[in-house]
């Protein structure tokens, strides 16, 4: 009798049958229906490269990503620029009318959602807006905006080019860290910006952005330098402006992230 193909080999077959019959653009859900399941080795949190071990099935696992590669790697949403920012504003609504965190819906002022390009190639998350931004309604507007608008301008980016949000929608009383449950209220939000955007690249703005995105508790110092994966995105980890304004030293460290972020994308920024 016939072996059945494992996942991984059915995966690869299917994709290199996509690839035969003309096919450059597959759907989300197709995507999820072809994508072959982790095994409880793998993570999704790092690239799969740095796995220490390979399977049985490598093999087919290398023909797969090769062959998703031309078929994926380009074809993000899909979406015209009207249709994101039409679906962007809907979410919007969704939030400004949320009060599953009844604590921050009695103190806000107004929901803060997100703000830039629907069609950016980079997501910037922070964790929730401060006094000026519940003021406001737009993240990043206070004195760490102020420094974030000045690193974008270093690197070669305009704000108008990037997208940011943040973790929370509401500001947490006193500043505060956000809660768990509070987080966990809110990242149906926070996914759904992630999807309409669809970006290349994800940059979380200190630990708790990288811990309730990647589930990663690690410190930032120890985050740094590395490529993550969220969804087709590449993940890099910083500090948060305003940790930088506390702590001017490691303003430093975020240009290094920078470059190593923009010369990733093919862009040198050494010679700035």
């Amino acid at each position: 009798m016939a072996k059945n193909p494992t996942p991984r080999r059915a995966a690869a077959q299917q994709l290199a049958s996509l690839q035969a019959a003309g096919v450059t653009r597959v759907s989300r859900s197709t995507r999820s229906q072809l994508a072959p399941p982790e095994s409880a080795g793998e993570t999704s949190n790092t690239t799969r490269g740095t796995d220490a071990s390979l399977s049985q099935d490598s093999a087919s696992a290398a023909m797969c990503q090769s062959a998703g590669a031309s078929l994926f790697e380009a074809n993000r949403s899909g979406l015209s620029r009207a249709a994101r920012e039409e679906q962007l504003r809907e979410v919007a609504l969704s939030v400004a009318a949320c009060t599953r965190c009844q604590e921050l819906a009695r103190a806000r002022t107004q929901t803060v959602f997100g703000v830039g390009n629907p069609e950016a190639e980079i997501l910037f998350v922070g964790e929730a807006p401060g006094a000026d931004e519940d003021r406001q309604g737009e993240p990043f507007v206070g004195a760490a905006g102020q420094l974030l608008n000045r690193i974008l301008e270093a690197s070669k980016l305009k704000r108008s080019d990037v997208y940011i949000c943040n973790i929370l929608r509401c500001r947490p009383p006193g500043n505060r860290n956000p809660l768990p449950d509070e987080a966990a209220n809110c990242r149906e939000y926070l996914d759904a910006q992630i999807e309409l955007v669809d970006p290349d690249y994800i940059v979380c703005l200190g630990s708790v952005a990288a811990k309730n995105l990647l589930g990663l508790a690690d410190s930032i110092g120890k985050l740094r330098g590395r490529l993550f994966q969220h969804g087709r995105a590449k993940v890099v980890c910083t500090y948060h402006p305003a940790y930088l304004l506390r702590n001017p030293a490691a303003k430093k460290d975020v240009w290094e992230d920078m470059k190593f972020l923009m010369r990733d994308r093919g862009i040198d920024l050494s010679s700035k």
